[in-house]
């Protein structure tokens, strides 16, 4: 009695202990794997990725705009400036939160 109690818990631990080792290599896969070992379209989208990436560092800004992409935002940012006043619009506002006062009123 006492052993098959053993061999039950033993066979439980074993389906347990599997099932985490099969989705830990199953992670470990991905997380290892190379960009020469990728698909030839993925390994494309992620060279274009990079070097936009570097690019946009260079250039301080989106890449290969011309004076157009530069008239059309200044003229976005005025008309934005008209309707909602004045004030820097290329920053996330800031936000300034006050504790409301409650007062205890008696009874």
């Amino acid at each position: 009695m006492i052993l098959r109690q053993i061999l039950r818990l033993s066979s439980l631990f074993h389906s347990a202990v599997s099932v985490h080792l099969r989705r830990n290599i199953g992670l470990s896969a991905i997380v290892f794997n190379k960009t020469k070992e990728l698909d030839p379209v993925q390994k494309l989208f992620l060279d274009k990725i990079r070097e936009y990436n570097t690019k946009s560092k260079q250039a301080g800004g989106p890449v290969d705009a011309g004076p157009d992409f530069q008239k059309d935002m200044n003229e976005s940012l005025a008309r934005l400036q008209r309707a909602y006043g004045e004030g820097d619009l290329t920053k996330f506002p800031e936000f300034k939160f006050v504790e409301p006062q409650f007062e205890e009123t008696p009874k």
